[in-house]
């Protein structure tokens, strides 16, 4: 199993953004990754993009997964927004989202890609925690609520 907190770094954690759609989440998500994982933020959000011309990755419940691949990377790294606003994202269940979680996973790496997709998945499928996500206070409350859910997990 793979664990959320593996694939985050605290700095790529924000809380309370500001979008006014889709397309400025994934510019917004793509300048932090370049920030926190020195990649090239054009790449990332074109990626995205790319990858949600195949179908959306709203999944529900006011959640996202948008996700692509890079050679850059060497692992599977995340990042995480929560929106101040929900934004319209063409959903499966055509609600708006708040609750982000980018997965940037290396190009070749099929199956760490689909691991890490399926727990962030897991997470997102419960409703109370992600009650929990929105009522954090900040990003710091944010990275402590998924911790401690993964740590829970375990015991």
């Amino acid at each position: 199993m793979i664990r959320i907190s593996s694939l985050l770094e605290p700095s790529a954690i924000a809380a309370d953004i500001n979008v006014a759609s889709k397309t400025s989440l994934f510019e917004k998500l793509a300048e932090l990754a370049a920030r926190v994982y020195n990649v090239d933020s054009g790449v990332v959000a074109e990626g995205l993009l790319e990858r949600e011309r195949l179908g959306p990755t709203g999944f529900g419940g006011g959640t996202a997964i948008p996700h692509c691949k890079l050679d850059t990377v060497t692992a599977p790294v995340g990042l995480f927004f929560r929106l101040a606003k929900p934004v319209d994202y063409l959903a499966v269940d055509d609600e708006p989202v708040d609750l982000v979680f980018c997965l940037i996973s290396p190009s070749r790496d099929g199956a760490t890609h689909l691991r890490a997709l399926a727990e962030v998945s897991r997470m997102f499928r419960n409703d109370k925690f992600c009650s929990h996500l929105r009522g954090a206070g900040d990003a710091d409350a944010l990275f402590a609520l998924m911790h401690e859910d993964e740590e829970r997990d375990a015991a």
